[in-house]
């Protein structure tokens, strides 16, 4: 009991906040999925689009399919990301699976054409899946195995990239198989969804797959430096600055991903003082 009250002590109303947003994301998500996409003959896209197809295909429970999908990615983005990130991720997942589950009992039609209903319930996904995002969540495992990816290549090659073409690449190959095993309407439709859905997260999250810059103002950098490199194994460019209030201080400039980019903000909290802010990079030339 006394540790149960030690972690209830530690919760923050900020993040009782992120699980309730996360909650109603993966909720919207998963109405817009089950009553409004698969009805009309869209699917999801990412590793969601990859269970719905194993699931038309085998014949077997939807939920189950999703969650047996996502499970390995959300397991990765805990070992990766941060137990955190893991946390939001699983939460998330599985209010997801469960509304799932639950909004395919309950009967639910729009009265209008196919187009119109994918259109609208694209939106509605999108919206969901912002809500998710914003709020240091994720429901979808191709955005993990993107962030595992852009890792390993910057781990090799020293050098920054976004994650826009892997994701592009992933749900390629989900609408190709779309295309193949289901049908080709299918397949345009679901497009349509992914055009829809990605551009309203797009506009919330401020393109939340492209490299983030988060620039430091502090008169104390060393413990931030030794923190950046110990939980994000990433470098900083430090520089000379002049505040005509604070005085001489550093201004510190890093490079994360969206993802990296909640424990950034963790570590910048955990050192007052500080002053930040944060812009989204289209591309970084050598």
């Amino acid at each position: 009991m006394s540790q149960i009250k030690k972690y209830l002590k530690k919760i923050k109303l900020e993040d009782i906040l992120a699980f309730v947003m996360i909650t109603l994301g993966a909720l919207m998500a998963s109405f817009s999925v089950a009553c409004i996409l698969l009805p009309n003959d869209a699917i999801d896209y990412g590793t969601a689009g990859v269970a719905i197809i194993i699931s038309k295909m085998t014949g077997a429970s939807l939920s189950a399919c999703v969650f047996l999908v996502f499970l390995p990615f959300i397991i990765a983005g805990i070992l990766i990301l941060g137990k955190r990130f893991g946390i939001k991720a699983l939460v998330g997942s599985l209010v997801y699976t469960v509304g799932l589950d639950f909004f395919e009992k309950i009967p639910f039609e729009l009265n209008t054409e196919h187009f119109l209903a994918v259109v609208f319930g694209g939106a509605v996904l999108g919206a969901g899946l912002s809500l998710i995002l914003r709020h240091g969540g994720c429901i979808d495992g191709s955005e993990i195995f993107a962030n595992i990816v852009v890792r390993k290549i910057t781990d090799i090659t020293g050098k920054n990239f976004s994650m826009t073409y892997i994701l592009i690449g992933f749900n390629a190959c989900v609408y190709m198989a779309v295309f193949v095993l289901i049908n080709r309407n299918a397949a345009l439709l679901s497009l349509l969804v992914y055009v829809i859905a990605t551009t309203i997260i797009d506009h919330f999250t401020d393109h939340f797959e492209a490299i983030k810059q988060v620039t430091i103002i502090t008169k104390n950098p060393d413990a931030l430096v030794s923190a950046i490199k110990k939980e994000l194994k990433k470098t900083c460019t430090i520089m000379d600055s002049y505040g005509a209030i604070a005085g001489e201080n550093k201004t510190l400039i890093c490079y994360v991903n969206y993802f990296e980019l909640q424990k950034m903000k963790e570590i910048i909290a955990a050192n007052k003082g500080t002053f930040s802010t944060v812009s989204t990079i289209d591309e970084i030339l050598r």
